[in-house]
């Protein structure tokens, strides 16, 4: 109940101006571009909840997000009871825009547990589950945009990955986790990954202090394994820029161990960045080395 006061009292206070809009002209007038329009400009804001709150008190969610509503509740049975996750779902929106302005990346943490609507089942001794609800949610989104004309294929294929996905960065989160795992999981996401990685972040909404720094520590410890994997990845695929007879030619030396040192430390000097991978930049980079080797 604190949750839902809070949500109803900042809105009453402060209500949006697109929603007095809607209210003062009547909302079942308005084309649904026009909705959807204001819609976009709410999930902009810093505090998207405010605006989307106020969207279900009029009634107006109900008619173009009721995928929303479906997840609204709470059940219990016996000892045994989930979330409310159309709250969560608040909190996760409000979170994700401390990372991100990414319209788009907002509307995957809109939607990201629609499919627990779908896949809620309470299983004797154990509780409420969700099982696979994140691939039931990913199939929902094509409908959903087609029904509010949002129909670009690049933002429904990006939504549709991230909420496939969202729960495959908490799955990996181990020691054991072998890089093959972590790399298929990079193939899949592309260039997408840190926003897979923000909206992990952003679905953190526990109000346990520990809880949320583990699981904020586990997220930046896969990071460093991603990263680990991106440097091995580059280094497999470094091309030098000088060959062993070019650096002869540029030193007028002959065959000798220090070529093979030279190397290394060009090597190393390009891969954290000192010099671009260049021809000329490295020649002037080995001519300097040259002093220290010799």
């Amino acid at each position: 109940m604190k949750d839902r006061r809070k949500f109803y009292n900042s809105n009453s206070e402060d209500p949006l101006k697109s929603i007095r809009f809607y209210i003062e002209n009547n909302f079942k007038i308005l084309s649904l571009e026009r909705i959807i329009y204001e819609f976009n400009k709410i999930l902009l804001d810093k505090n998207p909840s405010k605006g989307i709150f106020f969207y279900y008190k009029i009634g107006l969610l109900k008619i173009i997000l009721p995928e929303l509503i479906n997840i609204k509740g709470i059940k219990k049975i016996h000892f045994f009871k989930h979330k409310d996750n159309f709250y969560h779902t608040l909190k996760v929106v409000d979170n994700i825009s401390n990372y991100s302005n990414n319209l788009w990346l907002k509307w995957a943490a809109l939607l990201h547990d629609i499919g627990k609507y779908l896949t809620k089942k309470y299983i004797s001794n154990i509780g409420w589950t969700f099982y696979s609800h994140e691939l039931i949610g990913a199939k929902m989104i094509y409908s959903i945009f087609k029904r509010l004309k949002l129909h670009k294929k690049k933002n429904i294929k990006y939504i549709k990955n991230i909420i496939k996905y969202s729960s495959r960065p908490i799955t990996l989160i181990s020691y054991l986790t072998t890089d093959s795992s972590i790399k298929k999981l990079l193939v899949n996401m592309g260039n997408s990954i840190e926003d897979l990685i923000f909206l992990c972040k952003s679905d953190i909404t526990t109000k346990k202090f520990l809880k949320k720094k583990q699981f904020k520590q586990k997220l930046d410890f896969f990071k460093k394994k991603i990263k680990k994997i991106e440097e091995k990845k580059n280094k497999k695929k470094f091309v030098f820029p000088l060959s062993g007879d070019n650096i002869m030619n540029i030193l007028n030396i002959n065959s000798c161990k220090e070529i093979g040192i030279l190397k290394k430390l060009l090597k190393k000097a390009i891969i954290k960045g000192i010099i671009p991978n260049d021809f000329n930049k490295a020649s002037l980079f080995i001519k300097k080395l040259k002093i220290f080797i010799y």
